[in-house]
């Protein structure tokens, strides 16, 4: 059973009407098929009505929608199960929202490391709802160094709410382990390229979120704190989410507006939650795409290129 949020409700109620004009035709043979267009074409107007006129708030709820895929049904779409995920950091344990394998993009051999959250209960509890502790980071690392050891490309998926804010994370290090990896991003010898599938918050989005080329499916969000965490500390309440994701710019449109992103991938009217292949083939041609612009570059002139991309990044007044 699909889900809809509370803005999607217009679509829930024609759906039901075109699944009862089908159901009436089967069961008593009735011609329903013009009733059946009509609908289908008044369900499509009304999708495009929707989706056309969005609000950040909207986008939000999008990037979070229980049905849109997470970064291992992306990998297993791009490499068709050609997908060999590795564990482990080599020092704490393996974290299970966390994941980084090697896998086959149309016969090319690339380091895919990604968020992953969970699609019931049980498994966002095993997924820790997508929030890696430093050990997940320093799983991250020692993926992309092994990536650059064996020349393969480097593409993060991220979706995250954040890094987990646990105590036993700052126990052992989730500051230096995210600001670990940020550094040795920057210096990497092979292309990297960033892609926000979902949520992109804070220093868990920036953990895996330095490369060549950041990009942002069109539905989802980048900012340094989500609307609600500052909806309460600028209005102690949640009430003024809604304002707090206008003001935060945080779309994928402010986002390259800002030059923070380098590429919105544009999702199917509906989302990607309804339109999952045609997302895959969307990211897939992106993904392809830019490594082909990327991989001949040298190897010290692409990495400086990136620092110098981040280093331009923000407004500031000299005096």
């Amino acid at each position: 059973m699909a889900n809809y949020l509370e803005f999607e409700e217009p679509l829930s109620l024609i759906e039901e009407e075109i699944a009862k004009a089908r159901e009436i035709e089967t069961n008593s043979g009735v011609d329903s098929s013009k009733m059946i267009k009509d609908l289908e074409k008044k369900l499509n107007a009304t999708t495009k009505d929707i989706f056309g006129k969005l609000t950040p708030w909207q986008r939000v709820q999008l990037s979070r929608h229980p049905d849109r895929p997470y970064s291992l049904e992306y990998i297993d779409a791009l490499t068709d199960g050609n997908f060999i995920e590795l564990h482990g950091d080599r020092n704490v344990k393996d974290d299970k929202a966390m994941i980084g394998g090697f896998g086959q993009l149309d016969g090319e051999t690339v380091m895919f490391v990604g968020q992953q959250k969970g699609a019931n209960t049980k498994a966002r509890q095993y997924r820790n709802f997508g929030m890696p502790n430093p050990e997940g980071y320093r799983k991250a690392l020692r993926l992309f160094k092994l990536a650059e050891k064996f020349n393969k490309p480097i593409v993060t998926l991220i979706d995250t709410p954040g890094a987990f804010p646990g105590l036993e994370a700052e126990e052992r290090g989730q500051g230096e382990a995210i600001a670990r990896n940020i550094y040795e991003m920057m210096n990497l010898k092979v292309p990297v390229l960033c892609i926000i599938i979902g949520e992109g918050a804070s220093g868990g989005a920036l953990g895996i979120g330095v490369g060549d080329k950041v990009i942002m499916l069109e539905n989802s969000w980048y900012s340094v704190i989500s609307p609600e965490n500052c909806s309460t500390i600028l209005w102690r309440s949640w009430d003024f989410k809604e304002k707090a994701a206008e003001a935060l710019k945080l779309t994928s449109t402010d986002m390259k507006n800002l030059k923070i992103v380098d590429e919105i991938i544009q999702e199917p009217t509906g989302g990607a939650h309804r339109f999952r292949e045609e997302t895959f083939a969307n990211v897939k041609k992106s993904i392809k795409k830019n490594l082909e612009k990327l991989k001949p570059m040298d190897p010290q002139k692409r990495a400086n290129k990136r620092i110098d991309k981040f280093c331009e990044m923000g407004v500031y007044k000299g005096k």
